[in-house]
């Protein structure tokens, strides 16, 4: 599918309306909107966060994808290059990827030691308890694609010019390691869910599907002006969409 494969769609353009209206809130109030996109390789991440901010003011706005930490950055507690990346006031951020690269990637990969992902484990709950008292909304999707999609997704990568850039070791990798990631997002769920910052498995097999669903997820789960003046069905599929607690 390619970019503009929901640009006429009557139903996402209803569900952009209320992203703009959403945005507006946040603006007006000096609200912060942190919403993170992760998944396995060629689960459709930054695809649904080009989705996510086809029509909002981009001033209000960052998408935050960021390389290999530095030499610099290895030697700084963890979460410090991500601390810099968090909306400002009246700002939604949109991580593709985030700090949760060391919950299953690092660890699967040989990224990190042990050590580090167990302080990582017991740190990121209370980092994002304390975010979440000092007022910053958080919103954690996982985008969950089989192993044959993903198998698909992958030959497509590699025979597609225009996406051979996506390619990457961790992706040669994907499918040889797919049970070892599949243990270490099962270990994520069960240890960093919580009723305050929950996880949000969002089937994506049906890409335009799942882009659908999880905007419903965040209208339906943030309180802005003008809300539901589209019409438009907020509350998402329950088939596509599973809330952890």
């Amino acid at each position: 599918m390619d970019f503009f494969s929901l640009e006429n769609d009557p139903e996402y353009l209803r569900l952009q309306t209320e992203m703009v209206a959403l945005q507006r809130s946040i603006i007006d109030n000096q609200k912060r909107l942190l919403i993170i996109f992760e998944g396995r390789d060629t689960a459709g991440k930054g695809g649904a966060i080009m989705r996510f901010v086809r029509y909002i003011n981009p001033r209000y706005y960052r998408i935050v994808a960021l390389p290999k930490p530095t030499d610099m950055e290895m030697g700084q507690w963890y979460f410090q290059r991500y601390i810099k990346e968090l909306p400002n006031p009246g700002e939604i951020v949109l991580f593709d990827r985030s700090w949760y690269n060391r919950a299953v990637v690092e660890p699967v990969m040989n990224f990190c030691t042990s050590d580090q992902y167990d302080r990582f484990i017991n740190q990121v709950v209370l980092l994002e308890e304390m975010l979440h008292e000092d007022g910053l909304r958080i919103i954690k999707f996982w985008f969950s694609i089989d192993s044959s999609e993903q198998k698909e997704r992958l030959e497509e990568r590699r025979q597609n010019p225009l996406k051979q850039w996506k390619l990457s070791t961790v992706d040669a990798k994907a499918q040889e390691k797919w049970q070892e990631y599949t243990l270490y997002k099962e270990m994520m769920f069960s240890k960093t869910s919580t009723p305050k910052n929950p996880w949000v498995v969002i089937k994506g097999n049906d890409k335009d599907m799942a882009r659908l669903e999880a905007m419903r997820y965040v209208l339906s789960k943030v309180n802005y002006s003008d809300k539901g003046l589209t019409g438009e069905r907020l509350d998402p599929d329950t088939s596509i969409v599973q809330e952890l607690t």
